[in-house]
C-alpha cells in the first residue's frame, strides 16, 4: 500500500475518479488513505461551502478498513467495480444508520434503517459513504438552501448558489471533497447544479437506473446519475449505477472515447415555460451556448437551428404532478409551520387538487411526451444553454440575505416570486423529465468572473453513451 504522507495525500487530490478507482484496486492506494484525505478535505472545506449537512467520518473509515481487508483476501478480479471510492449522498437519499433530514426542519430525524435503493446498489459495488449533502426543503427548488443546515454555496464564488437540488452534492465534487457523486434528477436537479458547479451532470433516460419505489412520483419524473469533473469519471459511475446486462458492451467507460459519428443537432431556446414566465437569456449563457455551438461543429457535427412548438397547458400540469408528493407526506401539523413558505404553498395546493386534476395533469404530459418527441426526432441531439443566467446569489430566489447560517424563522420572500425566478433560470430543463429522455450539462465557458457556464444536450432514448461521448470530445477539443 502507498504511504499515507502529505506529500501522497495532495497527490488523491490530483487524480481523477478513473485513476482513483485504478489505484485502489490495484494496491497503489488503501481504501483508509482514500477515505482519509476526502475526510481532510471535508473538514477544511465545509464550514466554508456548506456542502456536507452530515458528515459520517466513523462509519466511513470503519467501512474503508473492511474494503482494505477484503482487498488483502481477495483477487483483483473479484473487487467490485467502485472498491474503496469514497462519495456522499443526497440527503433525500436513506443511508442505513444516518438521518434523512430531507432539507426539512418539519421532520424529526432519525436514523434511517436500512440503505434506500440507490445507496444499496453503489454500496454494492464497493463504495464509502462519507455523509449527506445539502439539498432544498424535500428536493423541490432549483437551490439548496434550507432551514435545517447552512446553504449550498458555488465553489467559485461563495457568495453564489450551487444550484439544486443536488446542489450540495456538485459543490462537493467541484471543490475536491468526493472524486464525483451520484445525484438524482426529477426537474433539473443534477443538471442545474452541473451547470452552475462546472461539471458534467448526466440525467439517464426514464428506466436505466433502477430507483426504486416512490409513491410520491407519480408521473416518474426522478433518475438517479452521475457529478462529475469529466466524461470519463461520469462513465465509470453510470457503469456502477447501471444493470450489468443494460449497459453497452464493454460498459460506458470503455467505450467513452470512442468519438461519435457525425450529427444532426438542432439548436433551440425555445422553452414550454416561455407563456406562463417569459424570460431573458443573460450573455453568458448565450456566450456559452455559441461555444458549444463552435465546439460541436469542430468535431464534424451539423448544428442547425430548430423551432419546438410546446402546449401553453405544460407549466400548470408539470406543477401539479412535481407537488404531487409533497401534499401526501407526513407531517404532524404542529410540525407544518416549520416549512418553508414555498413547501407550505404548494403542499396545501396540492392538498386541495382532486386526484381528478392530478390525472388530467399526467394525462395531458403524456400527450406531451408524444408531441414533443416526435418534434426532438428530426435531430439527433437537441442543443440549448443549460442555465439561462448565470450562478445565482445565494438567497436570491426567496429575495433575501443570507448570513450562513439556517435561515431563520422568518424565511424572506414569496413562494410563487420563488417558483418563477427558477423557472426562469433554468427553463429547459423539466420538460426533459417528462419526456422519459436522457440529457447532460457539459462545461463549455467560463465568464469574466470565473463562473461556469455550460450547454445541455437532450437525446433520443438510449443515447446515455452518446451524449458521454460527445462532451468527452468537447472535452479533447
Amino acid at each position: 500500500m502507498a504511504d499515507s504522507s502529505p506529500g501522497n495525500q495532495s497527490g488523491i487530490a490530483a487524480l481523477t475518479a478513473v485513476e482513483l478507482r485504478d489505484a485502489l484496486a490495484g494496491g497503489d492506494l488503501s481504501a483508509r488513505e482514500a477515505a482519509s484525505h476526502f475526510l481532510s478535505v471535508i473538514e477544511s472545506r465545509n464550514r466554508h461551502l456548506g456542502a456536507f449537512i452530515t458528515v459520517t467520518a466513523e462509519q466511513a473509515m470503519a467501512a474503508a478498513a473492511a474494503a482494505d481487508q477484503r482487498h488483502a483476501d481477495g483477487e483483483r478480479s473479484e473487487l467490485p467495480l467502485l472498491h474503496g471510492m469514497p462519495v456522499a449522498f443526497k440527503d433525500l437519499t436513506d443511508v442505513a444508520g444516518v438521518p434523512t433530514t430531507h432539507g426539512s426542519a418539519a421532520l424529526e430525524h432519525k436514523p434511517a434503517p436500512e440503505d434506500g435503493a440507490l445507496a444499496a446498489t453503489l454500496k454494492a459495488q464497493g463504495v464509502i459513504s462519507l455523509g449527506k449533502t445539502q439539498v432544498p426543503e424535500f428536493g423541490l427548488t432549483a437551490y439548496s438552501e434550507n432551514r435545517v443546515a447552512p446553504p449550498s454555496r458555488n465553489p467559485h464564488s461563495l457568495a453564489r448558489s450551487s444550484g439544486g437540488s443536488s446542489g450540495g452534492s456538485a459543490a462537493a465534487v467541484a471543490a475536491g471533497m468526493v472524486p464525483f457523486a451520484p445525484g438524482t434528477d426529477g426537474g433539473g436537479s443534477i443538471r442545474i447544479p452541473a451547470g452552475a458547479c462546472g461539471l458534467v451532470g448526466l440525467k439517464p433516460g426514464r428506466g436505466l437506473v433502477p430507483s426504486g419505489a416512490s409513491a410520491g412520483d407519480a408521473a416518474k419524473l426522478v433518475v438517479a446519475g452521475p457529478l462529475a469533473k469529466n466524461a470519463a469519471d461520469a462513465a465509470l459511475l453510470l457503469d456502477a449505477l447501471v444493470p450489468f446486462g443494460n449497459r453497452p458492451d464493454g460498459g460506458y467507460l470503455a467505450n467513452v472515447g470512442r468519438a461519435p459519428e457525425p450529427l444532426r443537432i438542432g439548436l433551440t431556446l425555445d422553452s414550454p415555460w416561455a407563456a406562463s414566465y417569459p424570460f431573458e437569456i443573460e450573455t453568458e449563457a448565450l456566450d456559452a451556448l455559441n461555444r458549444g455551438r463552435t465546439l460541436l461543429e469542430r468535431a464534424g457535427h451539423r448544428v442547425l437551428e430548430a423551432g419546438i412548438r410546446y402546449d401553453n397547458r405544460y407549466p400548470e400540469a408539470f406543477t401539479a404532478a412535481w407537488t404531487a408528493g409533497v401534499g401526501s407526506a407526513r407531517i404532524a401539523p404542529q410540525r407544518e409551520a416549520l416549512l418553508t413558505p414555498l413547501t407550505r404553498t404548494f403542499r396545501r395546493r396540492a392538498q386541495q387538487r382532486s386526484a381528478g386534476k392530478v390525472q388530467e395533469a399526467l394525462g395531458f404530459l403524456r400527450q406531451f411526451t408524444t408531441d414533443t418527441v416526435a418534434q426532438y426526432a428530426q435531430w439527433d441531439l437537441m442543443l440549448m444553454p443549460t442555465l439561462a443566467q448565470t450562478p445565482r446569489p445565494i438567497g436570491w430566489f426567496t429575495g433575501g440575505g443570507h448570513s450562513g447560517e439556517p435561515w431563520p424563522s422568518e424565511w424572506p420572500g414569496d413562494a410563487d416570486e420563488d417558483y418563477k425566478r427558477q423557472c426562469e433560470y433554468a427553463p429547459w430543463s423539466s420538460m426533459v423529465n417528462v419526456c422519459g429522455l436522457p440529457a447532460i450539462s457539459i462545461p463549455v465557458h467560463t465568464t469574466e468572473n470565473g463562473l461556469p457556464m455550460g450547454i445541455q444536450l437532450i437525446g433520443r432514448r438510449g443515447s446515455e453513451l452518446q451524449l458521454l461521448q460527445v462532451a468527452a470530445a468537447l472535452e479533447a477539443a
